[in-house]
């Protein structure tokens, strides 16, 4: 799976042709790196809503063809629906899920819309975080007038497109792209089934609130405006109603910008409401998809409410959002399928990692060269990452200078080596076989001989970056290691110890692996700034376990 992930939403103007809502669809299923997520096509609106998610460049590339064959397909001089619309493709929307920042998105929606309005002549507007001008911001803005106002709207100056030209394109209309925020669909239980309680937690949460009454009369402002009063929660749009299949009434929530408002404040937000209402909260319920991130950022707030260290490993901080969260109160929560990066993992792709320690051992044993020295070596700096992590989310001295929070400080950049560790021991074995797969290409001409030398050379020199890689992140379980030696639990100074040798032996493997590859380049001149770090990293490492292993033996000496 790809660290940077984007998803994309775009609407089409159609929901009730299976046959034309299909081949949109297939277009992102064209496209290697995007996984397609959902279709879900609305008769009355004549609307599709269709979701996919991948690395950024196969996302756009997926997008500009559902809008193309949308362009081929859908007629706008025809189209009726109840849902505001102006486009064959009305709106697309690209959000940043992981590994990727809004900037970026917005330059990938800027990218997008360029090629929509260049080469399928369909005026483009830009709107939320990729507007070029605040009146654009807003979709609903953007959008009046609809197809039918289209045409009088491109005469104006002010609506000149982003992208494309000002002219009317009768068939495909116009199409907004932007980039914005994951919205999350949330709901939280309550042991109710009146909706008029409902909707007093949700009026208490949502940032829009109540209205303000005096006496049971409606407050106005001097200009005669309604006055309202804020409710706890930014970002968030709310209502209270009553689910039949469950017996139970929610307080139904959209959580907008979850940087603003995460899942777990809109929770804690609904429980203090709920008390203050005589009620309880049960259990909450999510609506399609989250990012990992969220759940990983209530399993840590959930644990330091409880005192305890957040240093644990992803699957842990998952499992104590769930039951913190209660999101399995109504039916059995499959993290698998409800976390947008896990949804995106490829499920068939062989992975080291997937082996239990006995079948890991017997993989490296066999005859095959993978896992070789690499893998190993990123695995046993893994294994150093995770002791240290241990040492660290024990309880600490009671004279120890640093308290709890440190610790658990010091165990979550532990956890972070660790899983970096633990993704290069796949991507080093991938490396072999991308420089095992170069020594198959044809060299039949002096042409392809070329070719294929040079992509030798490339594949062997990326085989050493992934070396260099491990060498860099396992030194920095160092800085956890002399920490835990100084103000750790001291029944366990031994086991930090470990985690040192661990280290040395995964940064010098790992050099080992740098040396081996950089002996079968041509080229020994671009070999030699990576044999010098790695040289450089080996010192390093070697000087840091002396030290932590000499203040761990003067610390074990008997008295």
């Amino acid at each position: 799976m790809s660290s940077h992930i984007i998803e994309c939403i775009p609407n089409f103007s159609e929901g009730r042709d299976a046959g034309v809502i299909r081949q949109i669809a297939a277009e992102a299923e064209k496209i290697s790196g995007v996984k397609l997520l959902d279709v879900d096509p609305g008769k009355a609106t004549n609307r599709t809503v269709i979701t996919f998610a991948g690395e950024p460049e196969k996302v756009i590339e997926a997008a500009f063809q559902m809008i193309k064959k949308a362009a081929e397909l859908i007629d706008m001089s025809r189209h009726h629906g109840e849902h505001p619309r102006m486009g064959a493709t009305d709106v697309c929307p690209l959000v940043p899920v992981s590994g990727i920042s809004m900037e970026e998105s917005v330059e990938y929606a800027r990218e997008l819309g360029k090629r929509v309005g260049e080469e399928l002549n369909i005026p483009v507007y830009l709107y939320e975080y990729a507007a070029t001008s605040p009146v654009r911001k807003n979709l609903s803005v953007i959008r009046s007038g609809e197809y039918e106002g289209l045409e009088n709207k491109l005469k104006d100056p002010a609506w000149k497109p982003d992208y494309g030209k000002a002219v009317f394109n009768k068939r495909s209309g116009a199409t907004v792209i932007g980039a914005r925020d994951f919205l999350v669909a949330y709901n939280v239980n309550l042991n109710t089934t009146s909706v008029k309680l409902a909707n007093s937690v949700a009026f208490d949460v949502r940032e829009n609130g109540r209205v303000k009454k005096e006496k049971g009369i409606t407050v106005l402002d001097e200009k005669g405006n309604v006055v309202r009063e804020p409710g706890l929660l930014k970002s968030v749009k709310g209502i209270g109603w009553y689910i039949k299949e469950y017996g139970i009434a929610q307080v139904s929530m959209n959580l907008t910008d979850l940087r603003i408002t995460s899942v777990h404040a809109a929770f804690e937000a609904c429980c203090q409401s709920a008390e203050k209402h005589g009620l309880r909260v049960t259990g909450s319920e999510l609506v399609g998809l989250i990012p990992l991130q969220s759940l990983l950022d209530a399993g840590k707030y959930f644990l330091n409410k409880q005192k305890l260290s957040s240093g644990v490993s992803e699957n842990e901080l998952v499992k104590m959002a769930v039951k913190s969260l209660g999101l399995d109160d109504l039916a059995p929560f499959d993290p698998q399928k409800k976390i947008i990066e896990y949804v995106m993992q490829d499920k068939n792709k062989k992975s080291l990692l997937q082996l239990d320690l006995e079948a890991f051992a017997d993989e490296t044993a066999s005859a095959d060269p993978t896992p070789g020295g690499g893998s190993v070596s990123a695995y046993i700096g893994a294994l150093g990452a995770a002791l240290v992590a241990m040492v660290a989310n024990l309880r600490p001295p009671k004279d120890s200078a640093k308290d709890w929070d440190y610790f658990s400080g010091m165990a979550e950049k532990a956890q972070r080596v660790k899983k970096q560790l633990l993704q290069l021991v796949d991507e080093d074995t991938e490396a072999f076989n991308r420089v095992i797969e170069t020594f198959k290409l044809p060299k039949n001409t002096p042409e392809e001989k070329e070719r294929r030398n040079q992509a030798i050379e490339e594949a062997t020199l990326h085989a050493m970056e992934i070396p260099l890689q491990t060498m860099e992140i396992t030194l920095k379980s160092f800085e956890i290691i002399a920490a835990m030696i100084q103000y750790g639990n001291r029944n366990s100074v031994s086991d930090a110890g470990v985690a040192a040798i661990c280290c040395r032996s995964a940064v010098y493997g790992a050099c080992l692996n740098v040396k081996i590859n950089a002996t079968t380049l041509k080229n020994q001149e671009k070999a030699r700034p990576y044999l010098m770090e790695a040289s450089e990293k080996v010192r390093e490492a070697i000087h840091l376990e002396r030290d932590a292993l000499d203040r761990i033996e003067s610390t074990l000496k008997m008295p």
